[in-house]
C-alpha cells in the first residue's frame, strides 16, 4: 500500500490506499488494526472526501466548472477540499470556529483557500449557518456540507471500506471509528455489514458529546478537548444512522491523551486525540470480544487513525494533561 510503480499526473491520485497496521496493547487472541490516514497527501482522512465529493459534484453539475465551494470545517476537511479544489479548478472558502488548530488554518491558506472565522462560543452550528450565508451571496457557489451530504458516506463506502477488507482478506470482526460528521464510520459500516451482517460496529465519541442519546443512553453535554469527533447537537449530524451501530463508546480527554502518548512512545504512531480515542475504544472492544461479551465473525478489530499529531503541537498535545486541556 501507498507504493506507486509509475509517475502520477496529480496529487489527487495519491489519495487513499493507506497502510493498515497492527496496533499493540490489546488481548493476544484479538488483533487490532488501524488505518493510517496521515499517509494521504493532505495528511488526513478528509482528503478522501475532498477528492470524492468534489469530483462527483462536478460530474453531477452541483457546482459549475470554475465555481466556489464554501464549507464549514474544523480544518482537515478544509485541507482535503483545498487540495482537490485547486486541482479541479474550483475556488475554496472555509468557515472555521476560532478555537480549532492554527496549523490547519495556515495549511488551508497555503493551499489557496480563504479562511473566515466564527466565534468559538457559537460552535460548529454558527459556522454552518455562515457558510450557507456566504454561498448565497456569491455567484456559482455551493456548500458541499460534509455533515449532511451522502457523498461523505459514499466516499468511505467506495474506498476506505474495500481497502480494509482487501488488506485483511475479508476477515473483519469489528469496526470502530470516531464520529464527527459520522461519514467515515457510516461508509465503512455499510460496506462491512454487506460483507457480513454479524460484524460489530462501534462509534467513538468524547465524554461531553451526546451521540449516545440516540441509543437512550444518558449523556452530560460538556466541552471536550478531543478534536474532530463528537457532537453537541445530533440534529447537525444527519449522516449518523443508529441502525448501523451496535454501541457508542465515550472516551475521556485524559484517556485519549494517555493513549496517543503511548502510541507514540511504544509504537511510533504520531497521531492526534481522535486517534487516541479510537484506539482506547478499539482496545475495549477487543477485550470484550476476548471475554466473550461480544460475538464477532472474526477475532479482529479495525479502527481509523484520522490524522497526525503535528497539527496540534501548538496546543501542547504531548505536554501534561493539565497544559493540554487548559
Amino acid at each position: 500500500m501507498t507504493i506507486h510503480e509509475r509517475p502520477l499526473e496529480s496529487v489527487l491520485e495519491t489519495v487513499g490506499q493507506t497502510p493498515l497496521v497492527h496496533v499493540h496493547g490489546g488481548p493476544d487472541d484479538v488483533r487490532i488494526y488501524a488505518k493510517l490516514e496521515s499517509f494521504n497527501p493532505g495528511a488526513s482522512i478528509k482528503d478522501r472526501i475532498g477528492r470524492y465529493m468534489l469530483e462527483r459534484m462536478l460530474e453531477r453539475g452541483d457546482v459549475p466548472a470554475g465555481g466556489t465551494i464554501v464549507e464549514p470545517t474544523a480544518g482537515n476537511t478544509g485541507i482535503g477540499f483545498a487540495i482537490a479544489a485547486e486541482q479541479l479548478g474550483l475556488d475554496a472558502i472555509f468557515v472555521v470556529p476560532e478555537r480549532f488548530s492554527v496549523e490547519k488554518q495556515q495549511l488551508m491558506e497555503a493551499l489557496g483557500a480563504e479562511i473566515i472565522n466564527t466565534p468559538t462560543e457559537d460552535g460548529m452550528e454558527r459556522a454552518i449557518e455562515r457558510a450557507h450565508e456566504l454561498a448565497a451571496e456569491l455567484d456559482d457557489a455551493v456548500v458541499p456540507q460534509q455533515f449532511s451530504n451522502p457523498l461523505n458516506t459514499e466516499a468511505h463506502y467506495e474506498t476506505t471500506g474495500p481497502e480494509i477488507y482487501e488488506a485483511l482478506d475479508g476477515e473483519v470482526g469489528a469496526v470502530v471509528a470516531g464520529c464527527g460528521t459520522a461519514g467515515t464510520l457510516m461508509g465503512i459500516a455499510r460496506y462491512a455489514l454487506e460483507q457480513d451482517s454479524e460484524t460489530h460496529v462501534a462509534a467513538v465519541e468524547p465524554e461531553g458529546s451526546v451521540y449516545g442519546e440516540l441509543f437512550g443512553e444518558e449523556r452530560t453535554e460538556d466541552e471536550y478537548k478531543i478534536e474532530g469527533i463528537g457532537t453537541h447537537d445530533v440534529e447537525t449530524n444527519e449522516l449518523f444512522d443508529p441502525e448501523l451501530v451496535d454501541a457508542v463508546y465515550p472516551v475521556s480527554d485524559r484517556d485519549a491523551q494517555d493513549e496517543l502518548k503511548r502510541l507514540a512512545r511504544e509504537e511510533g504512531h504520531l497521531v492526534a486525540s481522535s486517534a487516541g480515542a479510537a484506539s482506547v475504544a478499539a482496545r475495549r472492544v477487543a477485550r470484550e470480544i476476548a471475554d466473550g461479551d461480544i460475538e464477532t465473525p472474526h477475532n479482529t478489530v479495525v479502527t481509523v487513525f484520522p490524522d497526525s499529531s503535528e497539527r496540534y503541537l501548538s496546543k501542547g498535545i504531548y505536554r501534561s494533561f493539565e497544559e493540554w486541556s487548559s
